[in-house]
Protein backbone atom coordinates (compact mmCIF):
# COMPACT_ATOMS: atom_id res chain seq x y z
CA UNK A 1 0.00 0.00 0.00
CA UNK A 2 1.35 3.47 -1.10
CA UNK A 3 0.83 5.74 2.45
CA UNK A 4 2.07 8.67 0.74
CA UNK A 5 2.95 10.37 -2.58
CA UNK A 6 6.95 10.47 -3.10
CA UNK A 7 8.41 11.97 -6.01
CA UNK A 8 10.39 8.47 -7.46
CA UNK A 9 6.80 6.82 -7.92
CA UNK A 10 5.49 10.17 -9.14
CA UNK A 11 8.16 10.73 -12.25
CA UNK A 12 7.71 6.79 -12.67
CA UNK A 13 4.02 7.02 -13.38
CA UNK A 14 4.53 10.47 -15.27
CA UNK A 15 7.00 9.25 -17.48
CA UNK A 16 7.19 5.50 -17.90
CA UNK A 17 10.68 5.06 -16.54
CA UNK A 18 12.89 6.08 -13.03
CA UNK A 19 14.55 9.69 -13.89
CA UNK A 20 16.97 11.19 -11.65
CA UNK A 21 17.84 14.75 -10.99
CA UNK A 22 21.33 15.59 -11.43
CA UNK A 23 22.07 18.99 -9.63
CA UNK A 24 24.14 21.83 -10.55
CA UNK A 25 25.21 25.34 -9.28
CA UNK A 26 25.20 28.12 -12.21
CA UNK A 27 26.69 30.47 -9.96
CA UNK A 28 24.21 32.46 -8.91
CA UNK A 29 23.94 34.38 -5.54
CA UNK A 30 20.88 35.30 -3.45
CA UNK A 31 19.75 39.02 -2.68
CA UNK A 32 19.76 38.38 0.94
CA UNK A 33 23.49 38.42 0.02
CA UNK A 34 24.73 40.25 -2.40
CA UNK A 35 23.27 43.85 -0.64
CA UNK A 36 19.93 44.11 -2.22
CA UNK A 37 18.28 43.01 1.23
CA UNK A 38 21.00 41.70 2.96
CA UNK A 39 24.42 40.37 3.31
CA UNK A 40 24.45 37.70 5.39
CA UNK A 41 22.08 35.43 4.37
CA UNK A 42 18.98 33.55 6.34
CA UNK A 43 20.54 32.71 9.61
CA UNK A 44 20.38 28.60 9.09
CA UNK A 45 21.87 29.14 5.42
CA UNK A 46 25.19 27.13 4.74
CA UNK A 47 24.79 25.82 1.23
CA UNK A 48 27.43 22.67 2.01
CA UNK A 49 24.49 21.28 4.12
CA UNK A 50 23.39 20.37 1.25
CA UNK A 51 25.13 20.98 -1.82
CA UNK A 52 26.55 17.75 -3.40
CA UNK A 53 30.49 17.28 -4.09
CA UNK A 54 29.90 17.30 -7.74
CA UNK A 55 28.24 20.07 -7.72
CA UNK A 56 30.70 22.93 -8.25
CA UNK A 57 30.69 26.20 -9.98
CA UNK A 58 33.70 26.44 -11.02
CA UNK A 59 32.84 23.95 -13.83
CA UNK A 60 30.87 24.96 -16.92
CA UNK A 61 27.42 24.17 -16.75
CA UNK A 62 27.85 21.25 -19.27
CA UNK A 63 30.44 19.86 -17.62
CA UNK A 64 28.53 19.52 -14.35
CA UNK A 65 25.56 17.92 -16.05
CA UNK A 66 27.73 15.66 -18.28
CA UNK A 67 29.69 14.75 -14.67
CA UNK A 68 26.73 14.15 -13.45
CA UNK A 69 25.05 11.88 -15.38
CA UNK A 70 27.88 9.79 -15.65
CA UNK A 71 27.82 9.08 -12.40
CA UNK A 72 24.30 8.63 -11.89
CA UNK A 73 24.22 6.79 -14.90
CA UNK A 74 27.17 4.43 -13.79
CA UNK A 75 25.56 3.71 -10.19
CA UNK A 76 21.87 3.42 -11.09
CA UNK A 77 21.77 2.83 -14.33
CA UNK A 78 19.54 5.96 -15.15
CA UNK A 79 18.66 6.70 -18.56
CA UNK A 80 16.66 10.28 -18.38
CA UNK A 81 17.49 13.11 -15.98
CA UNK A 82 16.47 16.29 -14.71
CA UNK A 83 18.54 19.61 -14.53
CA UNK A 84 18.30 20.99 -10.77
CA UNK A 85 19.50 24.34 -10.56
CA UNK A 86 20.13 23.90 -6.85
CA UNK A 87 22.14 26.47 -4.51
CA UNK A 88 21.30 29.68 -3.79
CA UNK A 89 18.67 32.01 -5.99
CA UNK A 90 18.27 30.08 -9.79
CA UNK A 91 16.02 32.92 -11.16
CA UNK A 92 18.26 35.87 -9.70
CA UNK A 93 19.55 37.14 -12.86
CA UNK A 94 18.64 38.83 -15.88
CA UNK A 95 15.77 37.16 -18.23
CA UNK A 96 17.76 36.59 -21.01
CA UNK A 97 20.95 35.13 -18.91
CA UNK A 98 18.00 32.65 -17.61
CA UNK A 99 17.14 31.61 -20.81
CA UNK A 100 20.38 30.98 -22.18
CA UNK A 101 20.95 28.44 -18.99
CA UNK A 102 18.25 26.64 -19.15
CA UNK A 103 17.94 26.36 -22.65
CA UNK A 104 21.49 25.37 -22.37
CA UNK A 105 20.81 22.31 -19.94
CA UNK A 106 17.77 21.16 -21.46
CA UNK A 107 19.69 20.47 -24.91
CA UNK A 108 22.13 18.42 -22.85
CA UNK A 109 21.81 14.53 -23.85
CA UNK A 110 19.24 12.45 -22.37
CA UNK A 111 17.68 15.83 -20.40
CA UNK A 112 13.91 15.86 -20.20
CA UNK A 113 13.26 18.63 -17.71
CA UNK A 114 14.48 21.31 -15.20
CA UNK A 115 14.30 21.92 -11.00
CA UNK A 116 14.64 25.28 -10.42
CA UNK A 117 15.02 25.85 -7.27
CA UNK A 118 14.33 30.31 -6.33
CA UNK A 119 12.36 32.80 -3.87
CA UNK A 120 9.32 33.56 -4.02
CA UNK A 121 10.49 37.20 -4.53
CA UNK A 122 12.97 36.35 -7.59
CA UNK A 123 10.16 36.15 -10.00
CA UNK A 124 8.39 38.29 -11.60
CA UNK A 125 5.90 38.20 -14.61
CA UNK A 126 8.60 38.15 -17.49
CA UNK A 127 10.53 35.09 -16.19
CA UNK A 128 7.30 33.30 -15.73
CA UNK A 129 6.68 33.75 -18.87
CA UNK A 130 9.75 32.56 -20.59
CA UNK A 131 9.62 29.56 -18.05
CA UNK A 132 5.89 29.12 -19.16
CA UNK A 133 7.46 28.54 -22.99
CA UNK A 134 10.15 25.63 -21.55
CA UNK A 135 7.37 24.24 -19.83
CA UNK A 136 5.06 23.43 -23.26
CA UNK A 137 7.98 20.62 -24.53
CA UNK A 138 9.45 19.82 -21.29
CA UNK A 139 8.85 19.20 -18.01
CA UNK A 140 9.54 21.97 -15.16
CA UNK A 141 9.42 22.42 -11.71
CA UNK A 142 9.28 25.92 -10.01
CA UNK A 143 10.91 25.12 -5.84
CA UNK A 144 9.82 28.14 -3.95
CA UNK A 145 11.66 28.41 -0.66
CA UNK A 146 8.55 29.45 1.64
CA UNK A 147 10.32 27.80 5.28
CA UNK A 148 7.34 29.33 6.77
CA UNK A 149 3.76 30.68 6.79
CA UNK A 150 4.28 32.49 9.43
CA UNK A 151 5.54 36.30 9.08
CA UNK A 152 7.00 36.01 12.81
CA UNK A 153 9.31 33.17 11.93
CA UNK A 154 10.55 34.50 8.17
CA UNK A 155 11.30 37.84 10.81
CA UNK A 156 13.22 35.54 12.74
CA UNK A 157 15.38 33.91 10.18
CA UNK A 158 16.25 36.82 8.26
CA UNK A 159 14.23 35.48 5.42
CA UNK A 160 13.85 39.19 3.33
CA UNK A 161 10.19 38.39 2.29
CA UNK A 162 7.27 37.77 3.98
CA UNK A 163 4.44 35.21 3.15
CA UNK A 164 2.59 37.23 0.94
CA UNK A 165 5.20 37.13 -1.24
CA UNK A 166 4.61 34.07 -1.80
CA UNK A 167 1.40 33.58 -2.38
CA UNK A 168 2.31 36.13 -4.88
CA UNK A 169 4.34 34.22 -6.61
CA UNK A 170 2.38 31.04 -6.50
CA UNK A 171 -0.66 33.02 -8.10
CA UNK A 172 1.80 34.61 -11.27
CA UNK A 173 2.90 30.97 -11.27
CA UNK A 174 -0.15 28.77 -11.52
CA UNK A 175 -2.11 27.57 -14.47
CA UNK A 176 0.65 27.93 -16.95
CA UNK A 177 2.21 24.62 -17.43
CA UNK A 178 4.57 24.86 -14.65
CA UNK A 179 4.81 22.69 -11.77
CA UNK A 180 4.75 24.18 -8.58
CA UNK A 181 6.31 23.60 -5.43
CA UNK A 182 7.55 24.63 -1.92
CA UNK A 183 9.83 24.25 0.72
CA UNK A 184 9.07 24.75 4.69
CA UNK A 185 11.10 23.71 7.58
CA UNK A 186 9.56 22.44 10.63
CA UNK A 187 11.16 23.32 14.31
CA UNK A 188 12.15 26.98 13.94
CA UNK A 189 11.68 28.32 18.05
CA UNK A 190 9.08 30.68 17.37
CA UNK A 191 6.54 28.15 16.45
CA UNK A 192 4.60 25.59 18.54
CA UNK A 193 3.95 22.31 17.15
CA UNK A 194 0.33 22.94 15.75
CA UNK A 195 1.78 25.80 14.02
CA UNK A 196 3.73 23.53 12.09
CA UNK A 197 1.18 20.96 11.34
CA UNK A 198 -1.24 24.09 10.54
CA UNK A 199 1.26 24.99 7.56
CA UNK A 200 0.13 21.39 6.35
CA UNK A 201 -3.59 22.84 5.59
CA UNK A 202 -2.34 26.07 4.27
CA UNK A 203 0.05 24.81 1.90
CA UNK A 204 -3.13 21.93 0.87
CA UNK A 205 -5.24 24.91 -0.20
CA UNK A 206 -3.05 26.49 -2.49
CA UNK A 207 -2.34 25.32 -5.80
CA UNK A 208 1.11 23.45 -5.14
CA UNK A 209 2.04 19.92 -6.34
CA UNK A 210 5.09 19.30 -5.07
CA UNK A 211 6.24 20.00 -1.14
CA UNK A 212 9.17 19.40 0.40
CA UNK A 213 9.68 19.57 4.20
CA UNK A 214 13.25 19.90 6.49
CA UNK A 215 13.26 19.41 10.14
CA UNK A 216 15.27 22.24 11.35
CA UNK A 217 19.14 21.25 11.54
CA UNK A 218 21.76 23.75 13.24
CA UNK A 219 24.72 23.52 11.18
CA UNK A 220 28.71 25.02 11.55
CA UNK A 221 29.20 28.56 10.08
CA UNK A 222 25.90 29.73 10.64
CA UNK A 223 23.84 32.63 12.75
CA UNK A 224 22.17 29.92 13.96
CA UNK A 225 25.00 27.91 15.17
CA UNK A 226 25.90 30.84 17.20
CA UNK A 227 22.30 31.22 18.77
CA UNK A 228 22.37 27.25 19.54
CA UNK A 229 25.53 27.75 20.86
CA UNK A 230 24.73 30.77 23.74
CA UNK A 231 21.08 29.81 24.37
CA UNK A 232 20.39 25.97 23.32
CA UNK A 233 16.76 25.54 21.96
CA UNK A 234 14.93 22.77 21.38
CA UNK A 235 15.50 20.53 17.97
CA UNK A 236 13.30 17.55 17.12
CA UNK A 237 14.24 14.59 18.60
CA UNK A 238 14.22 11.86 16.45
CA UNK A 239 11.47 9.67 17.53
CA UNK A 240 9.66 12.88 18.02
CA UNK A 241 9.55 13.85 14.10
CA UNK A 242 8.65 10.99 13.37
CA UNK A 243 5.52 10.87 15.01
CA UNK A 244 5.40 14.82 13.74
CA UNK A 245 5.70 13.92 9.69
CA UNK A 246 3.43 11.57 10.38
CA UNK A 247 0.94 13.25 12.05
CA UNK A 248 1.75 16.24 8.78
CA UNK A 249 1.41 13.89 6.20
CA UNK A 250 -1.13 13.39 7.23
CA UNK A 251 -3.09 16.37 6.80
CA UNK A 252 -1.39 16.59 3.48
CA UNK A 253 -3.68 16.87 0.68
CA UNK A 254 -3.36 13.50 -0.95
CA UNK A 255 -2.94 15.21 -4.62
CA UNK A 256 0.92 16.89 -3.18
CA UNK A 257 4.00 15.10 -3.81
CA UNK A 258 6.35 14.95 -1.23
CA UNK A 259 10.10 15.54 -2.61
CA UNK A 260 11.67 15.77 0.57
CA UNK A 261 10.32 14.14 4.23
CA UNK A 262 13.48 15.11 6.14
CA UNK A 263 17.13 16.85 6.05
CA UNK A 264 20.21 14.98 6.22
CA UNK A 265 23.61 17.46 6.27
CA UNK A 266 26.77 16.31 5.98
CA UNK A 267 27.97 15.01 9.94
CA UNK A 268 31.03 17.14 9.46
CA UNK A 269 28.76 20.59 10.11
CA UNK A 270 25.79 19.11 11.68
CA UNK A 271 25.47 20.59 15.22
CA UNK A 272 21.50 19.43 16.38
CA UNK A 273 19.84 17.56 15.94
CA UNK A 274 22.47 14.37 15.75
CA UNK A 275 19.72 11.84 15.42
CA UNK A 276 22.71 9.43 14.11
CA UNK A 277 20.80 7.33 11.35
CA UNK A 278 21.29 7.27 7.61
CA UNK A 279 18.56 8.68 4.82
CA UNK A 280 17.42 5.25 4.20
CA UNK A 281 16.89 4.07 7.72
CA UNK A 282 15.03 7.35 8.53
CA UNK A 283 12.79 7.03 5.81
CA UNK A 284 12.57 3.45 6.46
CA UNK A 285 11.65 4.32 9.91
CA UNK A 286 8.82 6.76 9.12
CA UNK A 287 7.47 4.28 6.33
CA UNK A 288 7.24 1.97 9.33
CA UNK A 289 5.22 4.83 11.54
CA UNK A 290 2.60 4.93 9.09
CA UNK A 291 2.54 1.42 8.80
CA UNK A 292 2.05 1.24 12.67
CA UNK A 293 -0.76 3.82 12.90
CA UNK A 294 -2.56 2.22 9.46
CA UNK A 295 -2.26 5.69 8.22
CA UNK A 296 -1.94 7.69 4.70
CA UNK A 297 -1.27 11.26 3.20
CA UNK A 298 -4.76 13.05 3.51
CA UNK A 299 -6.10 10.97 5.59
CA UNK A 300 -6.90 13.91 8.48
CA UNK A 301 -6.82 16.40 5.27
CA UNK A 302 -9.92 18.61 5.00
CA UNK A 303 -10.07 21.03 2.43
CA UNK A 304 -9.91 24.76 2.95
CA UNK A 305 -10.56 27.94 1.30
CA UNK A 306 -8.25 28.61 -0.98
CA UNK A 307 -5.74 31.47 0.07
CA UNK A 308 -5.04 34.42 -2.01
CA UNK A 309 -2.76 37.37 -1.51
CA UNK A 310 -4.35 41.35 -0.88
Amino acid sequence: MQRYRSFGRFMRTEFGFTVYKVNVDAGFTCPNRDGTLGLSGCIYCNNDSFRPNSCKPTLSLSEQIGNGINHIRKRYKANKFIVYFQPYTNTYAPLETLRELYTDALEQPDVIGLAIGTRPDAVDEEKIGMIEELAKKHFILIEYGLQSIYDKSLIFINRGHDYAAFLRAVDMTRDKGIHIGAHIIVGFPTETREEMLAMADAISSLPIGFLKVHQLQVVKDTPLADMYRESPFYTFGYEAYLDFIVDFVERTSPDIVFQRLFATAPESILVAPDWGRSRHQILSDIEKRLETRDTRQGRKYRLQPVQTEG
